[in-house]
Order: structure tokens, then C-alpha cells, then sequence
């Protein structure tokens, strides 16, 4: 369970009176001859697993949103690229991308956590990361990679430029705060 900052009109002129934290996605992966692994451009769908910070209910299946969607926030003039009521308590909650694009997964980075993305959560958290999707890649000689699938944790193909396999395996993801 990840702490948050309570916003209030005592120590915020322009936020609102609620709950928000700001959570980072991080990924780790072994990259064979390949680099710069990042999802495929801001209509890239994203699988996240919730969990509801009033109540404390974990969501069972995992919810999906995209950088290129917002929804409105009920009783609310903002809007979310989230917008998640609990089924247990009812309570709505919402979460938004942070301005900044995604990092690439750089080879530098190889069997090590780097951060994927930035989150601003309120009322929720997120607990899993499914790297279902169609992501991209380069070569380590400049060879793009665009049909990667992640969904079966391994990737394998050839790069003709370099005459060498290239693999993406043993992917893992962690929530941190931000």
C-alpha cells in the first residue's frame, strides 16, 4: 500500500480537496541485441490492475486506458484518462497519464528497473501491469522492430542489417511512488 499527499485550501491554492498521489510504472526486461522497447505510440492501451483506497478492494480483472482518451469525472469540470468506480464501495476514483511522454526500456537499462511511465492517482492504486499490446524496438545497429508482442513474457525475431537474433524475455513491472 503506497502513502499519498492530501491536498487542501490550507496548503494549495489551485488543488482540489482530495486524495492524489503520483505513482511511477517501472519495467525490467532482458534485451538481446535490441534497445529502446516502448509502447506503440499514445493510442497504445494500457493494462493496469486497481485497487480502491476507500475500501481497500482489489479490482479482479484489469482495466485498460489509453493516452489518446480522457473521460469526465462525475460532479466534476476535469477529466481523467481513468475514470473507475469501485464495485465494492461504489466510490468513484480517477487516474491521469503525467504530461511527460513514456522513457523507452534503453539497453543501459538491461535486467534493471527503469521507469515506464508517471501516473497521478486519486482514490486508487495500482497494483499490476499487463505488457499486453503492440510495442517497438530497435536494433542495436538501428534495425525498427514494430510488431512486438509482450504477452508471453519472450520475444524473438531476426535482425537481417546485423545477422543477429534479437529477444525481449523475462519482463517484470513494479509501482513505486513517483
Amino acid at each position: 500500500m503506497f502513502e499519498y499527499a492530501t491536498w487542501n485550501s490550507k496548503n494549495s491554492s489551485n488543488g482540489p480537496t482530495s486524495k492524489m498521489e503520483f505513482l511511477k510504472l517501472e519495467i525490467k526486461a532482458e534485451l538481446e541485441n535490441v534497445t529502446d522497447l516502448a509502447p506503440a505510440g499514445d493510442d497504445f492501451e494500457y493494462s493496469f490492475k486497481v485497487i480502491c483506497n476507500s475500501c481497500h478492494e482489489e479490482h479482479k480483472k484489469f482495466v485498460t486506458m489509453k493516452r489518446s482518451e480522457t473521460r469526465n469525472i462525475s460532479n466534476s469540470r476535469g477529466s481523467a484518462h481513468l475514470v473507475w468506480r469501485c464495485g465494492n464501495c461504489k466510490k468513484e476514483s480517477s487516474a491521469s497519464f503525467v504530461a511527460e511522454p513514456s522513457k523507452p526500456y534503453s539497453a543501459e537499462s538491461n535486467g534493471q528497473f527503469a521507469t515506464l511511465l508517471k501516473m497521478e492517482c486519486r482514490g486508487l492504486e495500482f497494483t499490476d501491469f499487463a505488457p499486453k499490446g503492440r510495442w517497438t524496438c530497435k536494433g542495436e545497429t538501428g534495425t525498427s522492430f514494430s510488431d512486438v508482442e509482450l504477452e508471453d513474457d519472450d520475444w524473438v525475431d531476426y535482425d537481417e542489417k546485423a545477422k543477429v537474433d534479437v529477444r525481449i524475455s523475462d519482463i517484470e513491472s513494479r509501482w513505486t511512488r513517483a
